[in-house]
C-alpha cells in the first residue's frame, strides 16, 4: 500500500481539528456563559473570572418557569415517541422488506413523501385532530404529531436493514413453527440492534428538540417541554434577557444527547456503516 504524503496527512489532521473546533466551540461558549452573571456575561473573555452556578440554581428555583417539570415532560415525550415509532417501524419494515405484495414500492414512496411536508402545512389539520382526540394541551399528546417526522425515516432505515438479513434465518424459523411476530422479535430483533440504536437516537433527538408542535399543541405551563420553556426565558429589553439562564438551560438540554451518543457510539457507527453497505 502506498504511503500517504506528509502534506496530505497534515491537511487531513488540520481539517479534522477545524471540524472539532467548529463543532465543540458553541457548546464550550454556552457552558462558559452559563457560569457568568450580571455584566460579566458581556465580557469578551471566554472563561469567567468568577464562575458561579447561580444560573443553574435559578432555573429550578420556585416562582419561575417549572424547568424541572418541563425537563421531565421532554424525557417522557421523547422516550414514548421512540418506543412507539420503533415498535411500528419494526413491524412495517418486516412487511416492506421481507414480504412481496403489489404496490410495495408505491407505499414506500408514500411513506417517504410524508416527511417532505413542512410542519406548518399539517399544523391546522393536526390541531383539529388533537382536539378531537382530547390530546390538546397534554404533553403526552405530543407523541402523535411527533410520529409524523420520526416514522418515515425509521421505517426506511429499518426496511433497508431487514432486506439485508439472510433469508435462511427466516426459512429456518418458519420450519420450526415460528409465526411472523416471533420471527420479528426473536430472530430478527437481536440482529437489528445497531440499526435500532442509530435510528432510535435520531428519533429521540428529533423529538427532544422539536419546537413548533410543542408550542402549538400545548399552552398549559405544567405541560410544556424544554424547547418551549427556554424560549419563554425572556426580558423586557436585550439587557434584561437572562442570557446566563438560557445558556444554562441549553447546556442541561444538550448534555443528555451528548451522553447518549458517547454511550452508544460503537453501535451507532456499526449501524450506520452496515446500513450504508447493505443499502
Amino acid at each position: 500500500m502506498r504511503a500517504r504524503p506528509l502534506w496530505a496527512s497534515v491537511a487531513l489532521y488540520a481539517f479534522a481539528a477545524l471540524v472539532v473546533v467548529v463543532s465543540v466551540y458553541p457548546f464550550v461558549y454556552a457552558f462558559a456563559t452559563s457560569l457568568k452573571t450580571g455584566n460579566a456575561i458581556f465580557d469578551t473573555s471566554l472563561w469567567p473570572r468568577e464562575p458561579t452556578l447561580r444560573n443553574y440554581v435559578q432555573l429550578f428555583a420556585p416562582g419561575g418557569q417549572p424547568f424541572g417539570r418541563h425537563l421531565l415532560n421532554s424525557i417522557m415525550v421523547a422516550t414514548l415517541t421512540v418506543a412507539v415509532s420503533m415498535l411500528l417501524a419494526i413491524s412495517a419494515a418486516y412487511a416492506l422488506g421481507r414480504i412481496r405484495f403489489r404496490g410495495k414500492g408505491v407505499l414506500l414512496m408514500a411513506i417517504l413523501a410524508v416527511s417532505m411536508f413542512p410542519q406548518v402545512a399539517v399544523l391546522s389539520g393536526l390541531f383539529e385532530l388533537m382536539q378531537a382526540l382530547g390530546l390538546y394541551d397534554r404533553a403526552v399528546g405530543l407523541v402523535l404529531p411527533y410520529l409524523i417526522f420520526t416514522l418515515p425515516f425509521t421505517v426506511w432505515i429499518l426496511t433497508t436493514f431487514m432486506r439485508g438479513l439472510p433469508i435462511e434465518l427466516e426459512e429456518a424459523a418458519i420450519m420450526d413453527g415460528c409465526g411472523p411476530l416471533r420471527i420479528i422479535f426473536k430472530v430478527f430483533l437481536p440482529l437489528l440492534v445497531p440499526a435500532l440504536v442509530s435510528t432510535g437516537l435520531l428519533a429521540f433527538i428529533g423529538a427532544w428538540n422539536e419546537f413548533l408542535f410543542a408550542l402549538t399543541f400545548v399552552s398549559a405551563t405544567e405541560q410544556r417541554t424544554v424547547p418551549v420553556s427556554i424560549s419563554l426565558l425572556t426580558g423586557a429589553t436585550a439587557w434584561e434577557v437572562p442570557w446566563g439562564s438560557i445558556m444554562a438551560a441549553s447546556v442541561i438540554v444538550t448534555v443528555p444527547l451528548v451522553a447518549l451518543v458517547l454511550l452508544f457510539q460503537q453501535r451507532i457507527v456499526s449501524g450506520l456503516t452496515a446500513g450504508a453497505v447493505k443499502g
